[in-house]
């Protein structure tokens, strides 16, 4: 759940946190779908941006994720379970990337 800045804001986004204003009122439910009128009134808001449904921009590479991955289980990932996480998180990674 990326939080997006408002100038970054497209129909059809939804939101996967409540729009609170400053004063703690709820403006719009989590799950409120984004139309053009929606994003016109959310731009007059005083927010930086908002949260919405979809995956996190990863801020390393695909291939930096991995070293780190190898790095971490260098040494152990010869015991019985330790070679199984890692293809776990292996796995996971590269899903986030959206290839697997």
């Amino acid at each position: 759940m990326p939080k997006i800045p408002i100038d970054k804001l497209e129909p059809g986004m939804k939101l996967s946190k409540p729009l609170v204003s400053r004063g703690g009122m709820v403006l719009l439910g989590d799950g409120t779908e984004l139309t053009e009128k929606w994003i016109d009134r959310i731009q007059d808001m005083e927010v930086d941006g908002i949260y919405v449904d979809g995956p996190s921009e990863q801020k390393e590479s695909k291939e930096e994720s991995l070293a780190k991955l190898d790095a971490r289980f260098l040494s152990v990932e010869k015991e019985p379970y330790m070679g199984r996480l890692k293809r776990i998180v292996r796995d996971y990674i590269e899903a986030l990337y959206g290839e697997h």
